[in-house]
């Protein structure tokens, strides 16, 4: 397993992370009573796997719960991450309070604001950007970020300065403007964080998806699988990744141009 810096912070995490939030799939629920032995039996997997960064959301409680139930032990060794779409003071530090309860830890790695209207602001009158920052004084939370589907709200988390973490839908099948975005987060050493390397699913060919965001030595892709073997095949991959050759560039083309 390959191990980077996430952006200026000062975590080394593995470069295909482990994204939680689909431990509530179809796929682990049809295992009944034994979901919660089959969640923790992929979180296992992954850790195994050399994978130390595992990112969830409050915004998925069950999630939450398994992963910190899986973690229960090792979870000294891996790098945490959650979010929470809280828009208020209020809201933000009952979340927190319920996820680190659900994850069975004192403190978080990483604490994303998740889908915010706006981007908190330093001395912003809803005292959010201040709480987070309060809140890394602490020591509960160690580094802060925001996730967002929104490309506007991304480029101002990194074009202002005062985030350490974007988190964003990237995938083979993104726009131009998203790779931009990309290579302004390494510019400007903000760490980032690629959601739905997959698109939600439109995309298949785990191959060319796991080949295609390798390119990319900055970005850290959450790869939320619902089977075993499915991740296994990703960590095969991550062990052998795929050659970037004209015939590689030439299949992601033509997938890029049936979805765009």
């Amino acid at each position: 397993m390959e191990y980077v810096a996430l952006g200026k912070t000062n975590l080394l995490v593995s470069r295909t992370a482990f994204g939680a939030e689909s431990l509530d799939c179809r796929e682990i629920e049809s295992f009944g009573d034994a979901a919660d032995e089959k969640a923790c039996a992929i979180v296992h997997q992954a850790y195994a796997g050399g994978m130390n960064f595992f990112d969830t959301s409050h915004s998925k409680p069950n999630c939450e719960s398994r992963l910190g139930a899986a973690l229960h032990g090792i979870r000294h060794n891996v790098i945490l991450a959650t979010k929470t779409s809280g828009q208020s003071l209020r809201e933000i530090r009952h979340d927190l309070e319920e996820s680190l309860m659900a994850l069975e830890s004192d403190t978080l790695d990483l604490f994303q604001l998740e889908n915010p209207l706006m981007v908190p602001r330093e001395n912003g009158m809803d005292g959010i950007y201040q709480e987070l920052v309060s809140l890394k004084q602490k020591g509960v939370v160690k580094h802060i970020g925001i996730a967002t589907d929104n490309y506007d709200i991304a480029r101002e988390t990194v074009e202002c300065g005062l985030y350490e973490v974007v988190q964003f839908p990237f995938s083979m099948i993104s726009p131009d403007s998203v790779r931009s975005l990309v290579k302004l987060c390494q510019e400007k050493e903000i760490g980032c964080i690629a959601s739905q390397p997959l698109n939600g699913g439109v995309v298949n060919n785990i191959p060319l998806a796991f080949g295609f965001l390798h390119q990319f030595e900055n970005v850290v892709p959450v790869w939320g699988t619902h089977t075993q073997e499915e991740l296994q095949q990703i960590l095969f991959f991550n062990s052998h990744p795929p050659v970037v050759d004209e015939s590689f560039e030439s299949e992601v083309k033509k997938i890029q141009d049936f979805f765009n």
